[in-house]
C-alpha cells in the first residue's frame, strides 16, 4: 500500500493479535513505526526471533523495544492494545515516565475497567491528557480478515472533531474505510458491550441454537441503547459501526474470541486466548446496578460466568421473562 499523506511517526503499545497488526498496517501505509511489549512476554519474544505470530510478519522496517521511554520518545501518535483492565497500569507508566504533551493517543481495545466503570478514555484523560489528545478506534475487524486483503469500514472517534479527521487522514486506505464518530461515550460503551453479545452468541452455537442469534441482536441492541442514555450519550450509537455493525465480526466468524469462548463454555471446554466480554459482563452489570438500568442479557451472561450456571439454564431464564413491548 503508498498512499499520498503525511508520514508521522507512530508507536503500538501491546503486541498481541491486534497491536502487532496495527504496527505492520501502520508501517504499510509509509509511518515509522515502534512496537513495544513488556520484557520476557511471549508475544514479544516471539516476534523478536522471528518477526512474526500467526497472523501477520513485521516488516524490517518496525523497530521493536521493551524500552517504554525510548518507544515513546519523538512518536506523534500511541496506538494502545493492551488487555482493557491493564489499562490504568499502562497509563500510569506512561503518565510517570513518558512526556506525552502534543502527541494523540488511540486507544484499539474496547472494555470497561470493573473496579471504576470508567470508559478507557476517561481513564487517560485521568492521567493527565489533554481532551483533544485522545481518540478511540472501534469497528468491526479481524486480523485474518484484513491480511488477506478483506476490507471493512471502522470507526474513529474523539472529543475533538479536528482529532478525529486528523487520526482518520492518517490511517484510512481502501483496506480500512473509517467513518467520523461524533459520541464518545455511546461509541466506548457499544464496541465493548458487542463481545458481552458475543459470547452470548457462542454459547447459542454451542447449544445448537444459531437461530436465536436475530433475537439477540434485536434485543441486545436495545439494551445497550438504554444503557447509553443513562450515561448522557447518543442511544443512536447501539446501532451504528461500534455496536450492531460489528456484530457480523463478533456474534458470527470464526475468528470471533468471545464467541469462541463461549461456544466452549457451552461444550464444557477451556478457551485460553482472551475474551474482553468476560470482564464487560462484569463491569457493566455493576455499572447498570448503580444507574438503575434494566441490561438483562447482560446481567444473565455474568451470572453465568461468576455463579457458573449452564448455559441452557441461562438461556431458559431469559425466555422465561415477563412480556415486554418490542421497541422500549
Amino acid at each position: 500500500m503508498d498512499y499520498t499523506r503525511r508520514r508521522v511517526k507512530v508507536t503500538v503499545i501491546g503486541c498481541g493479535r491486534w497491536g502487532t497488526f496495527l504496527a505492520w498496517y501502520a508501517s504499510e501505509l509509509g509511518h515509522t513505526v515502534k512496537l513495544y511489549g513488556r520484557n520476557g512476554s511471549f508475544d514479544y519474544e516471539r516476534l523478536v526471533m522471528s518477526r512474526k505470530n500467526e497472523y501477520v510478519e513485521l516488516p524490517d522496517s518496525v523497530s521493536l523495544t521493551t524500552d517504554l521511554v525510548r518507544a515513546i520518545n519523538g512518536s506523534d501518535v500511541v496506538l494502545v492494545s493492551v488487555p482493557s483492565q491493564n489499562f490504568r497500569d499502562v497509563m500510569s507508566e506512561l503518565s510517570q515516565k513518558c512526556e506525552l504533551k502534543g502527541k494523540f493517543l488511540v486507544t484499539c481495545m474496547k472494555g470497561i475497567e470493573i473496579k471504576t466503570g470508567m470508559r478507557l478514555s476517561e481513564i487517560a484523560l485521568e492521567h493527565g491528557l489533554e481532551d483533544w489528545q485522545v481518540a478511540v478506534w472501534a469497528g468491526p475487524g479481524h486480523v485474518q480478515e484484513f491480511v488477506i486483503g478483506n476490507p471493512n469500514c471502522m470507526l474513529i472517534d474523539s472529543y475533538s472533531r479536528t482529532t478525529t479527521e486528523r487520526i482518520v487522514e492518517l490511517f484510512k486506505s481502501p483496506l480500512i474505510r473509517f467513518y467520523y464518530g461524533n459520541d464518545v461515550i455511546g461509541t466506548e460503551i457499544g464496541a465493548a458491550m458487542k463481545n458481552v453479545m458475543g459470547i452470548v452468541a457462542g454459547c447459542l452455537d454451542g447449544m445448537n441454537l444459531p437461530s436465536l442469534k436475530g433475537a439477540l441482536m434485536a434485543r441486545g441492541s436495545r439494551e445497550v441503547a438504554r444503557l447509553i442514555k443513562s450515561l448522557g450519550g447518543n442511544p443512536l450509537s447501539a446501532y451504528g459501526l461500534c455496536h450492531l455493525g460489528d456484530y457480523e465480526t463478533t456474534l458470527f466468524s470464526p475468528h470471533s474470541q468471545n464467541r469462541m469462548w463461549g461456544e466452549n463454555y457451552a461444550l464444557g471446554k477451556k478457551y485460553n486466548k482472551l475474551a474482553e466480554g468476560v470482564h464487560t459482563a462484569r463491569a457493566i452489570s455493576l455499572l447498570a446496578d448503580d444507574l438503575g438500568v434494566d441490561m438483562p442479557i447482560t446481567r444473565a451472561v455474568n451470572s453465568m460466568i461468576i455463579d457458573k450456571l449452564k448455559p441452557r439454564d441461562v438461556m431458559e431464564q431469559l425466555f422465561e421473562r415477563s412480556i415486554k413491548e418490542d421497541l422500549v
